[in-house]
């Protein structure tokens, strides 16, 4: 944007509503609220059909799952399994 840093991922006090989110960011969202508890990166990775025996296919989704968290939008506990915000 003409040299300006762009945010993808608002803060959750910044926009409370996720369509303004990256199509991305949405499913994961998704699919942590629909899990009965915490859920690790592996378990969204098989449900968006990642390839998950393969490390680095993981990877941008732990990312992009620590930035929703960093965001307010998930709470990530300190065994690296997410949860929803209420």
């Amino acid at each position: 944007m003409a040299g300006r840093a762009v945010l993808l991922v608002p803060h959750r006090s910044d926009a409370a509503d996720e369509g303004a989110l990256p199509g991305d960011y949405r499913k994961i969202l998704a699919i942590v609220r629909e899990a009965d508890g915490p859920v690790r990166v592996r378990a969204v990775g098989e449900r968006l059909g990642l390839a998950t025996s393969v490390r680095g296919k993981l990877e941008p989704l732990r990312a992009k799952s620590a930035k929703l968290a960093d965001r307010g939008r998930l709470h990530k506990g300190g065994d690296g399994r997410f949860t929803a915000r209420p």
